[in-house]
């Protein structure tokens, strides 16, 4: 026989717990045994007003982000739906059933104010760092660099050309940051290229095909990673070109032995890494053993003459093109003979 749902009047009161609901082996219970946020709110102490209404508890957002970065939400508008809903998200936010969750402009008034004025997402990754030295996870003898596109929130098609600049009326939040990091090694001080084409809503961001399709403005993500377990030890973002990110490696590598005492022995990287300056810096400045691909063309199929095919001429020291032309270490004809070697 066929069975009803017998409708009742809904109870008064209820016994509901939170912690019976979150499975034992859910990602964010694992999580949070690690999770050590006592400090932020001194941290954060300074940044605050000693007067008006109580703000949102800094914690509570940062548990908000973690979650987000665990689960993959990249929407913070997003993200705060979903604490909204999830029950495991309220319990490791600590909010209980009926806890208000801040609006998503909250974490955008903080992030640009806030915790960028305090470096507080800096050491928050590297208190994660710690812990996972202290837990054996870093073996700190090899370590791997790399870096990853990140597509900037910029409209392609509103680009203007680089050597015009920027249109004297752009006057925003990301026109200033862009001023400020001008003459930074990260950034502006790159490369004296001038850049293609500019994005007025992000001057920062770099226009760059380098996955081979259509062009569009990104930021390098940069990664210096302990591969004993996989773990990341540092992270520095750059504009999207390839000098930029070889400094940035520099300055993990150094960050890393100044704020942990780890330098590695050897470092692994792709063959954006491997141009003469930079293997000479890792050799002779910080004796890392370098196993990286070297820049090579002697295979280049571009139609020019391979490297293997000019002709050395020891007696008159100079260089014989497979076309017949002389290639002399110098032009101009100097009084007195100068030697080419400093």
């Amino acid at each position: 026989m066929m069975g009803a749902r017998t409708v009742v009047q809904e109870a008064l009161f209820y016994s509901f717990s939170l912690e019976d609901h979150v499975p034992q082996g859910h990602l964010l219970r694992a999580v949070d045994r690690f999770v050590d946020l006592d400090g932020i709110r001194e941290k954060l102490r300074p940044f605050y007003s000693e007067t008006g209404r109580p703000s949102i508890d800094p914690e509570l957002m940062i548990r908000m982000l973690l979650i987000g970065y665990c689960l993959g939400i990249r929407s913070e508008r997003r993200l705060c739906e979903e604490v909204h809903l999830n029950l495991a998200y309220r319990w490791f936010c600590r909010l209980g059933l009926d806890g208000a969750v801040p609006d998503h402009s909250t974490f955008s008034k903080n992030r640009h104010g806030r915790f960028r004025d305090s470096d507080l997402l800096r050491e928050l990754f590297e208190m994660t760092v710690t812990r996972c030295i202290e837990e054996g996870l870093v073996g700190g003898e090899v370590f791997a660099v790399d870096a990853s596109l990140i597509k900037a929130d910029a409209n392609r098609q509103r680009g203007v050309p680089g050597e015009e600049g920027l249109p004297p009326d752009i006057v925003n939040h990301a026109a200033r940051e862009y001023m400020e990091v001008l003459n930074a090694a990260a950034f502006g001080a790159a490369s004296p290229v001038t850049p293609k084409y500019l994005s007025p809503a992000d001057p920062a961001a770099r226009w760059t095909s380098a996955h081979g399709g259509q062009a569009f403005f990104a930021y390098s993500t940069n990664y210096l990673i302990d591969l004993a377990n996989a773990v990341i030890v540092d992270v520095e973002a750059t504009t999207a070109i390839r000098p930029a990110e070889v400094t940035a490696q520099r300055t993990m590598i150094d960050r890393t032995q100044e704020r942990f005492g780890i330098w590695p022995q050897r470092l692994a990287a792709d063959t954006g890494y491997g141009d003469a300056a930079n293997i000479a810096w890792l050799v002779h400045e910080r004796g890392i053993e370098p196993h990286i691909p070297i820049f090579d063309h002697v295979g280049r199929r571009t139609g020019s003459y391979q490297r293997t095919e000019f002709r050395y001429d020891h007696r008159r020291d100079l260089y014989v093109c497979p076309g017949g032309k002389e290639l002399f270490p110098r032009r101009r004809n100097f009084a007195a003979l100068r030697g080419d070697v400093d």
